[in-house]
């Protein structure tokens, strides 16, 4: 899942895994995601993923400037006996959407997916999201499930 990956020549990007260093550019991007998390925060998230196999965090950086985040998580699915790659997180800063930075992104997700076993790539997104909901559609991703949440508070 750390293997290397170049988009292409005709896109400006470098796609590498998130290292604790990289705090201050998780917390901001996660911020523009509409989570807030300071630098200490991200810098722990990070680690928690770092020491995970079965987690990912990549950044992409265009002229050494962080511009976007893909989170992956593999995990096992029962009622089809296989492995899914779930995207957790995918944000792109405003002033590079709309570059192919996302699309980068996504791409890199998929094939870290297939490289880990996965057979299926999947994503939520909040439904008041609807920019991202035609932007994953145009990616090739389709409507599948309702998905609802209960927080549990303090155990």
């Amino acid at each position: 899942m750390s293997h290397a990956f170049s988009p292409g020549p005709d896109l400006d990007v470098d796609l590498r895994n998130a290292v604790p260093a990289d705090a201050d550019d998780v917390a901001r991007l996660l911020c523009e995601l509409g989570y807030p998390c300071d630098i200490q925060d991200a810098a722990e998230r990070i680690s928690t993923i770092l020491a995970n196999d079965r987690q990912a965090l990549v950044l992409a950086r265009r002229q050494g400037a962080v511009c976007g985040l893909v989170a992956l998580d593999f995990m096992y699915y029962l009622p089809l006996g296989t492995t899914t790659c779930r995207v957790t997180a995918l944000v792109v800063t405003p002033s590079a959407q709309g570059q192919g930075i996302g699309r980068a992104l996504l791409k890199e997700a998929e094939r870290r997916a297939r490289a880990g076993g996965a057979a299926r790539i999947e994503l939520t997104s909040g439904a008041q999201r609807t920019e991202a909901h035609a932007f994953y559609r145009a990616c090739g991703y389709s409507d599948s499930s309702v998905r609802f949440v209960k927080p549990l508070g303090s155990a």
